[in-house]
């Protein structure tokens, strides 16, 4: 599929960007890793690959899908980490939505029926249901995991809706301005793997706080 690229941030994945690689070997997508250019061992462990590598302006998660949404010339994309956590089979399911369906952003979903996580654990689940809540009250968003960014989007779309963060606050910030710019958004079924290094990234109580914080700017911005 030469219409779409996955925008793959790869912040310290020499363990497992390899193996995520070598499983979409398998699949006729564009490829671009964004990384911070003094990763230097990310970008070593790849350097035989199919793929092309994409310099971050800054530094954060946000930031480098920023810069992966930017850089996109394909019509469609996708959000797809380097842990191994995501699924390419499921994207089939997701690139029909947009396609066939005619939505413009579909977001992949832990918590819809039959579905589920590997690397879910209480406190993550418990933070996830209650951001995702506060979506549904204060933003009307109807998607049912607000913090999973497995994403499948028109490419046109996303770069109309000038995102800012540079952390993992861009996990709630990009739903939010899609949802009010009137996009067509739906979810679809997925199911989280276990990661391959078993490295979280994310800080539970310190990026939460972000989350919110962000979540409270975005309301009062409106």
């Amino acid at each position: 599929m030469n219409d779409l690229t996955l925008i793959i941030p790869a912040k310290n994945e020499k363990e497992s960007l390899p193996k995520v690689l070598d499983e979409l070997k398998e699949f006729n997508f564009k490829k671009n890793v964004i990384l911070e250019a003094s990763d230097k061992l990310t970008i070593e462990s790849i350097k035989t690959y199919d793929c092309k590598i994409i310099y971050q302006d800054s530094n954060g998660y946000g930031d480098a899908l920023k810069k992966g949404i930017e850089t996109i010339e394909t019509e469609f994309f996708c959000i797809f980490n380097a842990d191994g956590s995501f699924n390419p089979k499921e994207l089939d399911i997701m690139i029909k939505k947009l396609k066939n369906d005619k939505y413009d952003f579909v977001f992949a979903s832990r918590y819809e029926k039959d579905c589920g996580s590997d690397d879910d654990t209480l406190i993550t689940y418990i933070g996830n249901y209650i951001f995702t809540l506060l979506g549904k009250i204060f933003f009307k968003l109807k998607i049912t995991d607000i913090l999973y960014t497995y994403v499948v989007a028109r490419a046109s779309c996303a770069k109309k809706l000038r995102l800012t963060s540079k952390d993992f606050s861009f996990c709630v910030e990009l739903p939010i301005k899609a949802h009010r710019a009137n996009y067509k958004i739906c979810t679809s079924k997925s199911f989280e793997r276990s990661r391959i290094a078993g490295k979280k990234k994310v800080n539970a109580f310190k990026d939460g706080l972000k989350i919110l914080f962000s979540m409270i700017k975005l309301f009062f911005k409106h």
